[in-house]
């Protein structure tokens, strides 16, 4: 099952080169979802709740949790599909959008977020399109190395059912944060996505091999994303 937006969220991780340039997957890092497919995963998502091992993201999202609007766009045959924030800050609706490389494995991406010169890491580790998908972001900030857990529940609609939250924080706990840590983000006024300007992004298409189903990764610590 299948159907997630660089927000200026600031996620990274600990990414592995080899001598010839080329991101590869190492065993620790977690198995995006059997089976993915990107075309059900594009479209409209709300972000409506987030979590992370990052202290200064966590009290900029608590002082404006506010749901963000997603809109995802892949164009074939392009490596890569553009996502589109918009959430009310101060008053005013407010965009950011990013572009994310496709890799070699299904439900694995890869962005820059050149302001902090992070490199970040996503894998969808379940999602079932038409209801909700859970994104886990790992991060690594350069040139301190600085690493940093995200996950986030992206929804079809603002509203989630209790089993899918449920099965967000059990992921959450998984990977070594509390329920009591995640953020609820609230609707605010109206607020959507129309198409921005991209992000430019340099990196080469990932390796990796093939994957199943859900694994997770130990969580890394982290100061600053």
């Amino acid at each position: 099952m299948q159907k997630a937006v660089s927000l200026v969220s600031l996620l990274v991780l600990g990414s592995v080169w080899t001598l010839e340039g080329v991101h590869t997957l190492p065993e620790t890092l977690p198995l995006p979802q059997e089976d993915f497919h990107l075309d059900q995963f594009m479209g409209r998502w709300f972000e409506v709740a987030v979590v992370s091992t990052c202290p200064h993201y966590m009290q900029r999202k608590r002082g404006n949790p506010v749901i963000v609007a997603l809109q995802l766009q892949h164009v074939a045959p392009q490596v890569n599909f553009t996502m589109t924030a918009a959430s009310v800050r101060n008053g005013s609706c407010q965009q950011t959008s990013t572009v994310y490389d496709l890799t070699d494995t299904p439900g694995r991406f890869f962005h820059r977020i050149l302001r902090f010169d992070a490199d970040v890491d996503s894998f969808m580790v379940e999602t079932n399109y038409d209801e909700f998908a859970l994104m886990l972001l790992l991060s690594t900030e350069k040139p301190s190395g600085t690493k940093t857990t995200s996950i986030k529940l992206y929804s079809r609609t603002v509203d989630v059912t209790p089993a899918v939250l449920l099965n967000y924080k059990t992921l959450v706990r998984q990977h070594g944060m509390s329920d009591e840590a995640v953020i609820m983000n609230h609707k605010k006024d109206e607020c959507a996505p129309r198409e921005l300007e991209t992000e430019p992004t340099t990196q080469p298409q990932i390796s990796a091999p093939k994957k199943s189903k859900r694994n997770v990764v130990p969580p890394v610590d982290s100061h600053n994303i």
